[in-house]
């Protein structure tokens, strides 16, 4: 099964960069990345993974937490800081606070060891799936808008007031979903559903990308305006301005 066979044609398959200091770990990710279609390069070490990247820049890169040399979150942090690449990252630990951190440092997702390739396989399918889509949507219609807030899906630019918000491929998404659906209340399910295009996943990735959105578009992030909790139930988007509370 060519599990890449929506987004990927036959001459052109997903490049996977795959960084990790485990040969086991990377030979059976690689494995089952190839069986779906993408093409893999392995990197052992953080320094050879930023300069694999520079080299050939891939579409999507997992991406071990724990590395020598520079470890998953600042090799991470510079990638990012060069163009946008979706990032899945791995990490032994089940540490909350890592999970966040690799989250708030802009990773699409993370997957914690032991985990199944398979399962693997489908995260980076999605987050390809998404990435491709929010490239060229097929149907992408007018600038959504909410207050002074605007995100053209066309140009995936979003200003508020006319300064123009470096938001992340994820936290675009996220601003038009809510855009799209003004003084609705999301829950954190329909989100990861509609935004990521997971039906399975831990829901902090939501909790973190609102709150990463949130200290993009808000005055004060801790009084939001826009994006309200509503207790028990989700979020809301309330264009108007009307004051909340977190």
């Amino acid at each position: 099964m060519n599990a890449m066979s929506e987004h990927d044609t036959p001459t052109a398959p997903a490049r996977i960069l795959v960084v990790d200091d485990d040969p086991t770990v990377a030979e059976v990710v690689g494995g089952y990345l190839e069986r779906a279609g993408c093409s893999v390069e392995h990197a052992a070490d953080g320094p050879d993974a930023l300069l694999r990247a520079e080299r050939r820049w891939p579409d999507l890169v997992v991406l071990d937490l724990m590395l020598p040399g520079l470890d998953g979150l600042e090799v991470c942090r510079r990638l990012r800081a060069r163009r946008p690449v979706p990032v899945i990252m791995l990490t032994a630990r089940g540490d909350e606070d890592d999970r966040i951190t690799g989250l708030e440092m802009g990773a699409d997702d993370y997957v914690t060891k032991p985990f199944s390739p398979r399962e693997l396989v489908l995260r980076v399918e999605s987050v390809l799936r998404r990435t491709r889509t929010a490239a060229a949507p097929a149907d992408p219609g007018p600038p959504l808008r909410g207050g002074d807030i605007t995100a053209d899906p066309v140009t995936r630019r979003a200003t508020r007031a006319g300064r123009e918000l470096a938001l992340t491929l994820r936290e675009f998404d996220l601003l038009a979903y809510f855009l799209s659906r003004p003084r609705t209340v999301h829950g954190r399910e329909e989100l990861m559903r509609e935004v990521w295009g997971w039906d399975f996943g831990d829901l902090s990735t939501v909790t973190v990308h609102v709150r990463r959105l949130r200290a993009k578009i808000e005055d004060d992030p801790a009084r939001p305006r826009f994006i309200r909790t509503v207790w028990g139930l989700g979020y809301s988007f309330e264009p108007e301005n009307e004051e909340g509370t977190e």
